[in-house]
């Protein structure tokens, strides 16, 4: 196999992310010499316990917590999943779960199979959102109700890159008793969190997200929550998990939650001003194309553009020609023919949501990069309109 990826122009980070060379380096020894098992008793294994904890430690510092309330998982689903299973199954007597409509499928999908799994005895509330993607936190309010186990939405959505209000809704879960989960897989190590300041019970992080490998990922569970656990087994992770640790990549987590601290300034400063160059270049360029989501509640790596008239995927076929990674809607659904859920949910017009690329940077991304995309967008899509019986230029 020949992944150049010198030739490649990588916009594609919310879907993953390259790993870092200095991720790489750490994780190294314990895919080579560094092979005991960080639960047995002898040194040889307790060294590498030692790392882990290490790489618990770094979590927990980027995101405000204690090194105690992070829990080692395979990935973001695993985390989600774990989650709003543990609250319905702490309290039983309550039925009700409460989300949003734009969830990543991790979320949509369980909560759509929470009557298979849970034999028929739940229900779901599924906040709608604006034509920005945001919420309206008094139709939240009214969805409350004292039957409500748990409630999850992302912190920042995949596809648009729009930011949630997560403080006010996790303050107001809890005056009423309710758990509050949020998916963070996107937001985490591009906005700062500080979780001991929050009522925020359960956060999801997937480390592939942020220049760590794949299968990889942290469930917070803060101090005095409720917990019961979604992989029995052994005595690993406080008990909260069952499974001999993924310790390379736990260590190489660890590793790049701290290389995370670090490049934030960079991710809001410098990825931010490619992103809006990128953003405002396309728009400018190309006519009949529109920002979805948010001019400024957004992540400052992600801008999702619709190009009405033409189908997202041969927009991406196109691009493919001259290396450029982007997405059409979630990695996640990447094979569905539909139009993106999110996207529909927030009334964005049929002709344009078929046509919506989103572009997600990263801090490997330089300013060449952006003006070659730009270079090479308007003749794609002109191209494409040609051939779309739909397309009449004004």
């Amino acid at each position: 196999m020949n992944c150049d990826a010198e030739k490649v122009i990588y916009m594609d980070n919310n879907a993953t992310t390259r790993v870092a060379p200095e991720v790489v380096d750490v994780m190294m020894p314990f895919l080579t010499e560094c092979y005991g098992n960080p639960s047995s008793m002898h040194n040889f294994g307790g060294q590498v316990g030692g790392a882990v904890e290490k790489a618990r430690a770094q979590v927990a510092e980027l995101i405000g917590a204690d090194p105690t309330e992070i829990t080692f998982t395979s990935c973001g689903t695993e985390s989600d999943s774990t989650a709003i299973i543990s609250a319905l199954q702490a309290f039983p007597e309550k039925r009700h779960v409460v989300t949003t409509r734009v969830e990543h499928p991790a979320v949509k999908h369980l909560c759509e199979n929470l009557d298979r799994l849970t034999g028929h005895k739940h229900r779901v509330t599924r906040l709608q959102v604006d034509s920005d993607g945001t919420l309206d936190l008094a139709k939240y309010e009214e969805a409350l109700t004292e039957d409500t186990a748990i409630v999850s939405v992302m912190w920042a959505n995949n596809e648009t890159g729009v930011i949630f209000p997560v403080e006010k809704m996790a303050a107001m879960a809890k005056e009423r008793g309710i758990l509050f989960h949020t998916d963070a897989v996107q937001a985490v190590g591009k906005i700062p969190i500080t979780l001991s300041e929050l009522d925020v019970d359960f956060l999801s992080i997937s480390g592939h997200k942020l220049h760590a490998p794949k299968g990889v990922g942290v469930l917070y569970v803060k101090r005095g929550t409720p917990f019961v656990p979604f992989l029995s087994g052994g005595h690993q992770e406080n008990g909260r998990r069952g499974g001999t640790e993924n310790v390379a990549s736990i260590v190489g987590l660890g590793r790049a939650c701290a290389l995370a601290q670090e490049m934030m300034g960079e991710e809001n400063t410098r990825v931010r001003v490619l992103r809006d160059r990128l953003e405002e270049g396309l728009l400018k360029s190309i006519p009949k194309s529109m920002l979805n989501g948010h001019k400024t509640d957004r992540l400052p790596n992600t801008t999702n553009v619709s190009f009405e008239f033409v189908e997202g995927e041969a927009i991406l076929l196109h691009m493919n020609r001259y290396n450029i990674c982007a997405s059409s809607g979630s990695a996640c659904t990447s094979g569905s023919l539909e139009p993106s859920h999110v996207l529909r949910a927030m009334g964005v017009p049929f002709t344009a949501a078929h046509g919506s690329i989103r572009f997600s940077l990263s801090v490997y991304n330089v300013e060449e990069e952006v003006d070659f995309v730009l270079k090479k967008m308007p003749p794609i899509i002109a191209e494409l309109r040609e051939l779309s019986p739909f397309w009449k230029e004004d």
